[in-house]
């Protein structure tokens, strides 16, 4: 007898949590822009996944080798639909190897931002008093400091910084956008009636923490941080166009837009013109699909 009513039990469960999901699916396809957001994000990861498929050239390659004089700064041609740079190269080529850097960069500072800002957030909305006031401190100090100026300090330190050493630096700034929702979310959820009986019974910190409160402060996190995805992309190119992210040769959308600036004047407006529609056209993508996350877990939306 007991056992056929866990099995009932469990049955209710899976049936809710999939009747959760179709809701929210319903709200987010009813978002048009939060579709659009959707589709342009899945082009755009479709397109670095599949760059060595579809990319019709080496995007480091010299065609001046191959193809003479006639392959610099060619204009956009059948050949080339983006045309070429002063070296020869494809820019289309280029541009859809870009993509592969911009999301590397803006997956992985965002999980730097994340191992940061959540356990400093939660610490600090959960425990309240000193804590609380050091984290907020630390918070306000490096919000004061300009952001592009303390990842150049960072990566002016070492030498040609690699990749790597680039979205670290900046998930060493992007964790505070993540640390206050984080703390936000804890303060109003801390005293809410299934954590006072979670201390009731006894149970540990951690375990309140990790099993009773973060489970319902994913959503916000995560709308955090798809809609920081943006920025960090475009913080990204903004820092290989000073000269302080990817170096040359790497088809990277902020290096190509500072190689090729000086030549907008002479009308080879190409160079710089498509890296700066691919990097418009994704921080739009991840725009549009955070704000449809956001309005989709929204609870106070109407069915």
């Amino acid at each position: 007898m007991n056992t056929n009513i866990s099995v009932k039990v469990k049955n209710v469960k899976v049936e809710s949590g999939e009747g959760l999901l179709q809701e929210l699916w319903r709200r987010f396809r009813r978002n048009k822009l939060a579709m659009l957001g959707l589709i342009m994000t899945v082009t755009i990861i479709l397109a670095a996944v599949s760059a060595g498929v579809i990319a019709p050239y080496d995007p480091i390659k010299q065609l001046i080798w191959t193809e003479g004089a006639a392959a610099k700064l060619a204009s956009p041609s059948l050949t080339h639909p983006m045309g070429t740079d002063l070296y020869g190269r494809d820019i289309f080529s280029r541009v859809l190897y870009g993509a592969r850097i911009s999301l590397q960069i803006g997956i992985f500072a965002t999980l730097v931002a994340l191992l940061i800002g959540v356990p400093l957030g939660a610490l600090a909305g959960y425990k309240g008093g000193i804590c609380d006031d050091l984290i907020s401190w630390l918070v306000n100090v490096v919000f004061a400091f300009p952001f592009i100026l303390f990842v150049l300090a960072v990566v002016s330190i070492f030498q040609n910084p690699s990749l790597y050493l680039v979205f670290v630096a900046i998930g060493l700034i992007d964790w505070v956008f993540i640390c206050r929702v984080t703390r936000g979310q804890f303060i109003s959820l801390r005293s809410r009636e299934f954590v006072e009986a979670a201390h009731a019974l006894g149970l540990p910190t951690w375990r309140i923490i990790f099993r009773h409160i973060l489970p319902n402060v994913i959503a916000p996190i995560i709308i955090q941080a798809t809609l920081g995805m943006g920025g960090i992309i475009t913080l990204e190119a903004g820092l290989a166009y000073l000269g302080f992210g990817a170096q040359p040769p790497t088809p990277s959308w902020g290096l190509m837009i500072s190689e090729g600036q000086q030549y907008i004047a002479q009308g080879k407006w190409w160079w710089s013109f498509f890296p700066g529609v691919a990097i418009m056209y994704t921080v739009l993508a991840f725009n549009f699909l955070g704000d449809g996350l956001r309005d989709a877990l929204d609870v106070r939306q109407k069915r």
